[in-house]
C-alpha cells in the first residue's frame, strides 16, 4: 500500500519541485532586470525581492538571499553588498544616503538596516518631515542575529557579531560581539 501510495504522489512532487524552479527563475530574472548593475549568475535568490526608489542596488557574487527581501534606495544613495553574503528572511535595507555590506557578512531574519531617520520636533507631524541620513557600514564575515536593528551613521567592524534583537546606536569595534537595546558591547572575540 506505502509503495502505491508513493507511487501515485511522484508525479505531485515532481510539480511542487517544478514551480519551486519556476518561482526561483522568476526572481533572479527580475534581479538580472531590476538592478543597474546587473545580477550575478552565481548569486542565489529564492523569492522576488520589493523593491522602492531608484534600485541602485548592488550585489557581489555567490549572495544567498532568502525571500520577503525588502530593498529601498533613494535619491543618490546605493546599497553595496559585497561577495558571499547571507540575507535572510524579512530583511529590510533602505538607503537615503550609503548601505554596504561586507564580504562574507550573514544578516538574520527580519533585520532592518536604515540610513536615515525621520525629523520631527514640536508642531511637526513624523511623516512629512523629511528624514536625516548617515551612511551605515557592516565590515566583513559580520554576523548580525534576527531581528536585529541597526540606526543611521553606525560603523560595524570586521568580524563582529550583532545579538538577535539588538538595536545599534552606536559604532562596533571589530571582532567585538554586542547584544541589548541599546547594543552593549558583551565579549571581545580573540583570533
Amino acid at each position: 500500500m506505502k509503495t502505491v501510495f508513493s507511487y501515485l504522489l511522484y508525479p505531485l512532487l515532481q510539480l511542487g519541485n517544478l514551480l519551486e524552479r519556476v518561482r526561483n527563475l522568476w526572481a533572479y530574472s527580475y534581479c538580472r532586470f531590476h538592478f543597474p548593475a546587473g545580477f550575478d549568475a552565481s548569486n542565489v535568490i529564492l523569492g522576488t525581492p520589493e523593491l522602492h526608489g531608484t534600485h541602485r542596488v548592488y550585489f557581489g557574487r555567490n549572495a544567498y538571499l532568502y525571500p520577503q527581501l525588502y530593498l529601498e534606495t533613494r535619491q543618490d544613495a546605493e546599497i553595496h553588498i559585497g561577495d558571499d553574503v547571507v540575507i535572510s528572511r524579512g530583511v529590510h535595507l533602505v538607503a537615503y544616503s550609503a548601505v554596504h555590506i561586507g564580504s562574507g557578512s550573514m544578516i538574520g531574519e527580519y533585520t532592518s538596516i536604515r540610513d536615515a531617520n525621520h525629523q520631527f520636533g514640536p508642531g511637526i507631524a513624523p511623516r512629512g518631515s523629511g528624514v536625516r541620513s548617515q551612511p551605515v557600514r557592516i565590515g566583513k564575515c559580520v554576523w548580525i542575529g534576527r531581528g536585529a536593528v541597526i540606526l543611521p551613521g553606525v560603523e560595524i567592524g570586521d568580524y563582529a557579531v550583532v545579538g538577535a534583537n539588538s538595536v545599534v546606536t552606536g559604532n562596533v569595534l571589530s571582532g567585538t560581539v554586542v547584544a541589548g537595546a541599546p547594543a552593549r558591547n558583551v565579549l571581545t572575540r580573540r583570533e
